[in-house]
């Protein structure tokens, strides 16, 4: 079973046993407006929470992406690359960014359920 989290930086982790899919929310990319180009960190890098692990890059701006867990990148979404756009289309789904292997799941108790994200949205909105 997986449990989605978000941040208020907007990114979510949706955590599948020990391995954690990273990428932002919807919400994120629709402020963003067009995706022009991600850069994905390297597989084998180790994140910290709350530390730069990616960048995106819109016809807007380019925002850092944050850890929201500590762990190791295990897989980055290469398709990215050559389709940012798909974060636009489905950003929590194939628009996902990186995979971490989890090195302390109890991170994730500090970070939003998806409830709890919709009711921060509305006062941010």
């Amino acid at each position: 079973m997986s449990t989605t989290r978000y941040t208020k930086d907007h990114e979510y982790v949706r955590l599948d046993g020990d391995v954690a899919v990273v990428g932002i929310s919807h919400f994120a990319q629709d402020k963003l407006g067009d995706v022009v180009f991600v850069e994905l960190p390297e597989i084998g890098r180790v994140v910290e929470k709350g530390k730069e692990a990616a960048v995106v890059e819109s016809v807007k701006a380019a925002s850092d992406v944050y850890a929201p867990v500590s762990g190791e990148v295990v897989e980055v979404n290469a398709e990215l690359e050559g389709a940012p756009g798909t974060v636009n289309e489905e950003a929590e789904g194939k628009g996902w960014f990186f995979k971490l292997k989890v090195s302390d799941a109890t991170e994730l108790d500090d970070l939003m359920t998806e409830e709890a994200y919709k009711a921060f949205l509305e006062t941010v909105e």
